[in-house]
């Protein structure tokens, strides 16, 4: 066959991952690279073709293709691999390929290899630092691998080094900040704050579809302002019940970790469709505690990428009734605030962002949907709708899926790649336009009511109203406004002063 590596194993071992092998090799007449989106494909000369065996195949892929921590998951849970581990460990004791395999497998599995302790040989990466977030290292004496990998066998994403990751590793947030400052001032800055965290959640809510609900969308800011970066760990069963009750108030019907299936989905011609099916409840627990190791070992790493990760981990894993989609919008903030990057109570507007046009809500969809699409895709026959059953945590439910153990790894080993490239755009996006919009309309506003204070005595937030409405208006004078301040009818000059001060002041 003409493919290798990653691609002979899976057809080989019938192994199938939910998320693509990054990097897909084939043998060919001439070298060449192409890309297909995100997904690099390599031909190769004959010359390159490794021998048709679990090993020289495996080294292979180690080699020239990566780490993809799905898949090894799924081919390592294969018969008769454990054994083929064993004998290439025996006849290779110090190649590094065998022991980072070996390392893989005890990690992934938790079960441990018919095989000694090596006492010899250099310490070797279980990720290369150069192509992979990593986590802090740690010894692992028994292969002499430093295990840096960024969580547990319980959650461990993997976000690839791609060229965009390494431009948002360098990213200057707070010199973006720093530049808000300078331009329009701390006071400016600051009061805009309180507004753009309003708006934050109120954007929060129109991504769930749910923006006639003020109460709620007060309730969410409050939760922003007061809870960001006040957790040693945002992924407790009880910081988790805190936010969801924050955000929900005291008349929801359940709170804290479901025990029941929960899906994604719309509706089409008056049936249900499935765009999305999370964990098992059983599994929520682990996945949040391996979504927590994560934070601990990525410490020091890209804070955009520990925000990305954080923020569509938790929403992959959904281990909320409700709430799950506003939680995974606050713990961007919240990891920004943690790591020190944006201070207290500056609030980056990111759902405002995501929300402000179609085309931007359907860029958020579209990157959701590079797992969801994918996962579905793989058990599209692997769930059904029922008759109605009442969970333990009181839900009624009638969806059954019956892949969870073999949709597991799926959910455990995500390539967030395309996820933490997606927030650095939003994140720099909100910097650069949205909160520069809100500061020079404060700018402008602040102009316009004290130019109209020369000539009209009136309290701030009338001003605020007058000016509102002619803003509204298109720069003129409604019926209504001068019914409300009969002043601005009866003297006509005064209107067009209060006009032209406001035309002046927004540039118009």
């Amino acid at each position: 066959m003409a493919e290798i590596g990653y691609q002979w194993l899976s057809l080989t071992y019938n192994v199938h991952s939910v998320h693509p092998l990054a990097v897909q090799s084939e043998i060919g007449r001439n070298r060449s690279t192409s890309n297909n989106g995100d997904i690099r494909f390599e031909v190769y000369p004959e010359s390159y073709r490794p021998l048709d065996t679990f090993s020289e195949q495996l080294a292979f892929a180690f080699k020239y293709e990566g780490i993809h921590l799905e898949f090894l998951a799924r081919l390592f849970s294969q018969a008769l691999v454990k054994q083929e581990l064993e004998q290439w460990i025996a006849r290779e004791p110090t190649g590094s390929y065998a022991r980072r395999a070996c390392f893989l497998y005890e990690w992934l599995l938790d079960d441990t290899l018919d095989a000694p302790n090596l006492t010899r040989g250099n310490y070797i990466d279980a990720l290369d630092p150069t192509l992979y977030l990593v986590g802090t290292s740690i010894n692992c004496p028994r292969w002499r691998v430093r295990d840096n990998l960024p969580g547990n066998r319980h959650y461990c994403p993997i976000v690839r080094r791609s060229t965009a990751i390494q431009a948002t590793e360098t990213y200057d947030l707070p010199a973006k900040l720093a530049e808000l400052e300078t331009d329009f001032g701390v006071d400016l800055i600051l009061r805009s704050t309180v507004w753009l965290t309003v708006k934050e959640s109120r954007a929060s809510f129109l991504i769930e579809r749910e923006q006639d609900k003020e109460d709620r969308i007060r309730r969410f800011a409050a939760v922003m302002e007061n809870e960001c970066g006040q957790h040693d760990n945002p992924f407790t069963p009880e910081t988790l019940s805190l936010l969801q009750r924050g955000i929900l108030g005291d008349m929801a019907l359940r709170y804290g970790l479901r025990r029941s299936p929960v899906y994604v989905g719309h509706s089409a011609h008056y049936q249900a469709v499935v765009d999305y099916i999370a964990p098992h409840w059983e599994q929520t627990n682990a996945l949040l505690s391996g979504l927590a190791h994560f934070l601990e070992r990525s410490q020091g790493a890209s804070s955009i990428v520990r925000a990305a990760v954080a923020s569509f981990g938790f929403v992959y894993i959904h281990p909320m009734a409700d709430g799950n989609g506003r939680i995974s919008r606050f713990l961007i903030n919240d990891i920004l605030r943690r790591d020190g990057l944006v201070p207290a109570p500056i609030i980056l507007p990111v759902s405002a962002t995501i929300a402000d046009s179609t085309q931007a809500r359907a860029a958020y969809d579209k990157v959701l949907e590079r797992f969801s699409r994918r996962l579905m895709r793989k058990y599209a026959d692997q769930y059904y709708f029922g008759e109605p059953v009442i969970a333990e945590d009181g839900v009624e439910y009638n969806l059954y899926f019956s892949a969870y153990d073999d949709a597991l790894p799926a959910w455990r080993y995500p390539d967030l790649t395309a996820h933490a490239e997606y927030l650095a755009k939003i994140i720099d996006t909100t910097l650069t336009q949205e909160m520069r919009k809100e500061a020079r309309f404060l700018k402008a506003n602040d102009q316009a009511r004290n130019a109209i204070k020369q000539f009209l005595e009136a309290p701030d937030n009338e001003l605020d109203s007058i000016i509102r409405s002619i803003r509204q208006n298109g720069n003129a004078l409604s019926n209504q406004l001068c019914k409300r301040y009969p002043i601005l009818a009866e003297k006509p000059e005064f209107g067009e002063r209060v006009v032209d001060a406001v035309r002046q002041a927004f540039g118009d």
